[in-house]
C-alpha cells in the first residue's frame, strides 16, 4: 500500500505568546515494514533535527519572538509493506520493561494479565489478553485526559486508543515482556482520512510484533509508524511548551493512494 500524507496542526492562542518550544516527532523512517519515499516538515522557522534517547527523529522548533498562531504541516509518501507481521532491532528490548506514571500496573492490572495469560509468554497469549482488554474496556471517546493512567483507564473501564496502549503496555511489563508505546497514523478502508493513532509494539520471538488493542489488529497493515517510546509522553507527535495565552489546537490528517505513475523518482 502506497500512501500520499498530509497532516497539518494548528496552534491558536487568545493572546499573543511570548514564546514557545515545539517537540516534534512527526517523520517516519525506514523499515522492514515501512518505507519513506518522500517527506517535509513546513514550519514557521527552521528547527533543530536529532535523534532521541528511542532512536525517533525529533524536531525542535523554538519561537523566540511573540505569536498568537503556529501552523505545523506534515506531508510526504510512505509504501507500506501489508505482509510484513514484524521488525527486528539490534538494540536491546529491556529498557521497555519499565513502567513509567502512565503505564504502572497495580493490583487489579497484575491480576487480570495473569488471569489470561497465566504462564504463557507467547503472541498467542498476547492476542488473547488484547481480545479480553478490548472486551473489558470498549472504545470511548472524551471520558479520559491525556494525563490519565493505565490504572485509572482500566478501571473506569473505558477509553480511547492511547488507554488501550497504556492499559496493554502495564500488562505486558507486569509479565515480565518489553512492550513499548507507538505514534502514527492509521488508514481506515474506504476514506480519505487518516486518524492520529497509537498502539503496542511487544517484544516476543525476537522481534517487535503489533497489537492495535482498539482496532483489534495484530499486523499493522494500514499503519504509518511515527515514534516509539516508553508511554505517551515520549512518543506523541507533538509536544509543546508555552510562556503565556490559553490555547486551541486544530489537526487535520489527509491520505490518498499513491499510484505507480506517482511515485518520485529514484534517480539522483
Amino acid at each position: 500500500m502506497r500512501l500520499a500524507i498530509h497532516h497539518d496542526t494548528t496552534y491558536r492562542y487568545a493572546e499573543r505568546v511570548r514564546a514557545s518550544i515545539q517537540y516534534l516527532r512527526l517523520t517516519p523512517q525506514n523499515s522492514a515494514r515501512q518505507r519513506v519515499l518522500d517527506w517535509q516538515l513546513d514550519l514557521p522557522e527552521s528547527a533543530r533535527a536529532q535523534r532521541d534517547g528511542h532512536g525517533n527523529i525529533l524536531h525542535v522548533l523554538t519561537l523566540d519572538e511573540p505569536h498568537q498562531a503556529i501552523v505545523i504541516g506534515a506531508h510526504g509518501q510512505v509504501e507500506i509493506d501489508e505482509s510484513c507481521e514484524s521488525e527486528s532491532d539490534p538494540v536491546s528490548p529491556l529498557p521497555y520493561l519499565r513502567c513509567t506514571g502512565l503505564t504502572t500496573a497495580d493490583a487489579a492490572l497484575r491480576e487480570f494479565a495473569a488471569q489470561v495469560c497465566g504462564a504463557r509468554r507467547d503472541r498467542a497469549a498476547l492476542i488473547e489478553l488484547m481480545a479480553a482488554l478490548h472486551r473489558r474496556m470498549p472504545f470511548s471517546p472524551g471520558v479520559t485526559e491525556v494525563e490519565t493512567t493505565a490504572a485509572e483507564a482500566f478501571a473506569l473501564g473505558l477509553g480511547v486508543c492511547q488507554d488501550h496502549t497504556h492499559v496493554f503496555l502495564a500488562c505486558a511489563r507486569s509479565l515480565g515482556i518489553p512492550a513499548r508505546y507507538v505514534s502514527g497514523y492509521l488508514c481506515t478502508a474506504g476514506s480519505p482520512q487518516l486518524a492520529s493513532h497509537a498502539w503496542a509494539e511487544v517484544w516476543i520471538d525476537g522481534a517487535w510484533y503489533s497489537f492495535d488493542v482498539t482496532n483489534q489488529l495484530t499486523r499493522p497493515e494500514r499503519h504509518i509508524k511515527l515514534a516509539v517510546g516508553l508511554d505517551y509522553l515520549d512518543a506523541c507527535p507533538v509536544r509543546g511548551m508555552r510562556r503565556g495565552g490559553q490555547e486551541q489546537m486544530h489537526a487535520q490528517v489527509q491520505s490518498a493512494p499513491l499510484l505507480q505513475n506517482q511515485l518520485p523518482s529514484q534517480e539522483q
